[in-house]
């Protein structure tokens, strides 16, 4: 039966492992889809809604999905031409985050339902009591994060074991506060994971870029432990900061997490949090990138030129040239070629 052609946009995700069916049969009860590509989707189980489809064979796919992983990170892109059940037989590993691009897709769980749609998101963990259906010609992106890294992230902010599992409130409005900011960073790690090059190939990158993500979530998706993170000042003393800054000096061209840098600077992440807001005015985060930052202008003024700007860059974690450029005039006032060539001048 012909269709017309899915978009060509899966043919340019070079970085990514893309998985086509034409055959319905593929996506009946005793889906063989699963078994083609490794990644969250595995343990899946997808069903046609029209089960007359199930006999026919078709010119061009009937789904598609590009999956790709780096470190706690899955970044998906899914094409369902017609109305799909999806379950699931135990629970995943992971938190799945969910922008409908087009068409709609409904979560349905112990009688209770979420709607996603172009301006709004969707948080979900599958579990055997949860099913989602989408709709005909249903296009989505989904970012995947790992529950025990959400969750540790979230005991050190809360510094503090969890007594329940991390629950999301199902629905993520992309219109407001944090929220809107999580939509931006999750739109910035696709982008990032379709670029050869890009922070899934860069290991320091990807270390701040997930925990920049983590904190979003945790701050911007409304969950069981939302009005915790916002509970009582944390104390905090100066030594704190120095330690964290020294810390960050000596190994800002490693991949660290929040938690290295709070270790070494022998408190929480929340309490670090807490002292850089009081005594520097940014977060750590920020911190560290300003670090990076000074790193690679001294190597440039050291090397004047010898090893080339966006190599340094990259040892670094910055690895868009524009975005770098641009933090790097900001700070410094001049390009980084302008900082080579004054340092060849003298």
């Amino acid at each position: 039966m012909p269709l017309p052609a899915p978009p060509s946009y899966f043919d340019r995700l070079t970085t990514f492992n893309v998985v086509r069916a034409n055959d319905a049969s593929e996506l009946d009860s005793r889906s063989r889809l699963s078994s083609r590509f490794s990644g969250p989707a595995s343990p899946y189980r997808f069903h046609l809604l029209d089960h007359a489809l199930l006999r026919q064979r078709f010119d061009n796919p009937i789904f598609s999905l590009a999956v790709r992983g780096a470190g706690a990170i899955v970044a998906t892109y899914v094409d369902s031409r017609f109305a799909t059940e999806t379950a699931i037989q135990g629970e995943s590993d992971l938190f799945c985050f969910t922008t409908p691009l087009q068409g709609k897709m409904t979560l349905i769980r112990q009688g209770e339902m979420a709607t996603g749609t172009d301006s709004q998101g969707l948080v979900y963990r599958f579990s055997p009591d949860m099913r989602m259906v989408t709709s005909d010609e249903s296009v989505r992106t989904n970012v995947f994060v790992q529950v025990a890294k959400l969750e540790e992230a979230l005991e050190h902010m809360l510094d503090k074991r969890l007594l329940k599992p991390l629950c999301f409130r199902s629905a993520l409005d992309w219109s407001s506060g944090l929220t809107a900011s999580l939509k931006y960073q999750l739109d910035f790690i696709r982008s990032e994971f379709e670029r050869p090059g890009g922070v899934a190939d860069n290991a320091v990158a990807l270390a701040s870029t997930t925990d920049l993500l983590m904190a979003l979530i945790l701050r911007g998706a409304a969950h069981n432990h939302s009005d915790q993170l916002d509970v009582g000042p944390a104390s905090a003393v100066p030594v704190y900061v120095r330690r964290a800054e020294e810390f960050m000096r000596v190994h800002c061209a490693s991949p660290i997490h929040l938690s290295d840098i709070a270790a070494a600077a022998g408190c929480s992440v929340r309490t670090l949090g807490s002292a850089f807001q009081r005594f520097r005015g940014r977060t750590p985060l920020a911190a560290l990138h300003a670090c990076r930052l000074e790193q690679v202008h001294a190597e440039l003024c050291r090397n004047a030129g010898a090893t080339p700007i966006g190599a340094v860059a990259r040892r670094y974690g910055f690895t868009n040239a524009s975005r770098f450029g641009i933090a790097f005039r900001r700070r410094f006032g001049e390009s980084p070629l302008d900082t080579v060539r004054r340092a060849l001048r003298s």
